[in-house]
């Protein structure tokens, strides 16, 4: 599986259904002077997925308070995005969330990310942070039963505007309100005789 950190994210540009239910083609390049979390997903219509989207759904202010936007994708086509969207909850569809979810139908776009699965059938649950720049600076892969915490996609967010606005490096467990850690020997030094027990 490719490594993406520190490159430049590959470009797309496809269908996808947008917050108000529209249809429209949205371009990854678009989006930079924002932060990005692109995330993949295996299929509309199944079993982990939907908790991962409303999670991110139930979120998404916390994104965009960040100046932070949120793309989902999968191998769907944008009909089947819509479809989803437009079945109740209760029974197993999303709603009316508020990101883009966009189409992949001939798999371009994950194949691109490295996130197809072994048989090339559908994404793993590869999640990547983008900035602003337009480089992948964060990535995660899961495997296809184990849901993703949305917590840590936004720690990561503000991980790294922490370190873009301080120059400070993020330790291990960061949080906002933490203390950041100077790039160098003094700074390790300086930084573990006051956290070390705490880590």
């Amino acid at each position: 599986m490719a490594v993406l950190v520190s490159k430049e994210a590959p470009d797309f540009t496809a269908q996808a259904v947008m917050p108000d239910g529209s249809f429209q083609e949205v371009k990854l390049s678009d989006y930079r002077g924002k932060y990005v979390v692109l995330f993949f997903y295996p299929l509309d219509f199944t079993f982990v997925c939907p908790s991962e989207i409303l999670s991110f759904h139930n979120h998404i202010g916390d994104f965009k308070e960040r100046n932070c936007e949120v793309l989902g994708v999968s191998v769907d086509s944008h009909f089947s995005h819509l479809a989803w969207r437009n079945t109740e909850v209760a029974k197993g569809g999303i709603g009316p969330i508020e990101f883009p979810l966009v189409a992949d139908l001939n798999k371009n776009i994950a194949r691109d990310y490295d996130v197809l699965t072994g048989d090339g059938g559908v994404a793993f649950r590869g999640l990547f942070l983008i900035d602003k720049v337009g480089n992948v600076r964060h990535q995660i892969v899961n495997d296809l039963p184990l849901g993703r915490n949305i917590d840590e996609a936004i720690r990561m967010v503000d991980a790294l505007a922490f370190f873009e606005k301080n120059g400070e490096v993020c330790p291990a467990g960061w949080s906002p309100g933490k203390d950041g850690m100077k790039p160098n020997a003094e700074g390790v030094a300086d930084y573990l005789s006051k956290n070390a027990k705490n880590l």
